[in-house]
């Protein structure tokens, strides 16, 4: 029997990335999978190159009119509006640390006999995720802190306009240089940056942007934390861009009472982890910021912003796509209609928390 992989249109704003770039679409075609491909006009690659793959291609949104033994893949939110979501879905669904609207995301799943792979939750045997956006999350999110560092000693307003995605990583490093030697006048230094977690995926790629800039750069990892926050010390850099991905309650990395506390250097607070739910590490912020409005002021004097886009490789939508879609192909070539593997040990945490709902 076929198996039949549907990627879908995103539908959450600013959204350009896809699960799937060609290349993978024409991998999955010869190795006897039926793919199809919804039109977009939002998404970084075009309707064309995937046309050129011999593909089928759909309309935005017509998924919901697919067989309910197709598996619909995609990256982010999906519509509000379906209220019984019937398919097989991969994709980042937010829902299994309690997020906001997690209850009824998941009551939309049991009601309509859905099912969800979640993308976060696909792990090899030793529990380690097989695909992730890790490493253009934590490059895009260093970005963005230093935005706002730059901001500040402009004194723009808003600090950081409405962000856009770039076209390729050189051109964001040729803008973010150009911001930096303007905002280096003003301050008459540049930024220093530490980043916690920096051994992981995320945490490299915020280190790779740190250096390809030649900032000033602290990482910290597993042997700094271990003794457990608040850290003074994060308040003595310019940037603290957090990179850990906690799935249990620990003690807070800051907290409005110590980043109170007089002489505090630190400007920009850059939440690549963006999880602001209860086991957030930088309690100080409830709810995400976005591309359209990057920026949350938590303190006034001394300045204190904060950055939190959880969705934040849709910056350089392209690279981060491919890299994905690199990681994610081998599984996606196992999948069948009785899911093993990866794809059992995600659909044994969906049936876990939808038991009792």
């Amino acid at each position: 029997m076929t198996t039949t992989l549907w990627l879908r249109a995103e539908t959450k704003a600013q959204e350009s990335r896809c699960a799937l770039a060609p290349g993978h679409v024409k991998t999955l075609l010869d190795n006897g999978f039926r793919v199809i491909v919804e039109k977009s006009s939002q998404r970084a690659i075009g309707d064309d190159v995937y046309l050129d793959t011999g593909c089928e291609m759909a309309g935005a949104g017509s998924w919901t009119q697919a067989p309910i033994d197709y598996f619909i893949i995609g990256i982010k939110d999906l519509p509000d509006d379906i209220k019984l979501l019937h398919h097989r879905h991969i994709y980042f669904g937010h829902a299994y640390k309690k997020q906001e609207g997690w209850q009824s995301l998941l009551r939309r799943f049991t009601a309509g006999n859905g099912q969800l792979f979640d993308i976060e939750y696909l792990v090899d045997a030793h529990g380690r995720r097989v695909a992730a956006f890790g490493y253009w999350a934590g490059y895009t999110g260093c970005a963005v802190g230093i935005k706002t560092w730059a901001g500040q000693q402009l004194g723009r307003d808003p600090v950081v306009p409405p962000l856009r995605p770039y076209r390729s990583k050189s051109e964001l490093i040729g803008d973010l240089r150009k911001e930096l030697e303007d905002a280096k006048k003003t301050a008459g230094r540049a930024p220093s940056v530490l980043i916690v977690v920096a051994k992981g995926r995320v945490g490299t790629g915020a280190g790779d942007l740190a250096e390809s800039l030649a900032l000033d750069l602290t990482r910290w990892d597993l042997e700094e934390t271990a003794r457990g926050g608040p850290f003074e010390e994060i308040l003595q850099h310019d940037i603290f861009v957090n990179c850990v991905l906690v799935n249990h309650r620990i003690a807070p990395f800051v907290t409005i009472s110590t980043l109170s506390t007089p002489g505090r250097r630190l400007s920009v607070i850059s939440d690549v982890s963006c999880d602001p739910g209860e086991y957030n590490p930088v309690p100080v912020y409830t709810k995400a910021t976005t591309f359209a409005e990057p920026v949350r002021r938590i303190m006034a004097s001394p300045l204190l912003d904060l950055t939190a886009i959880d969705h934040l490789p849709s910056m350089l939508p392209v690279e981060a796509s491919e890299d994905f879609g690199d990681q994610l192909l081998p599984y996606l070539l196992e999948l069948d209609a009785g899911p093993k593997g990866v794809w059992r040990r995600a659909l044994d945490v969906f049936e876990e928390k939808t038991r009792g709902l």
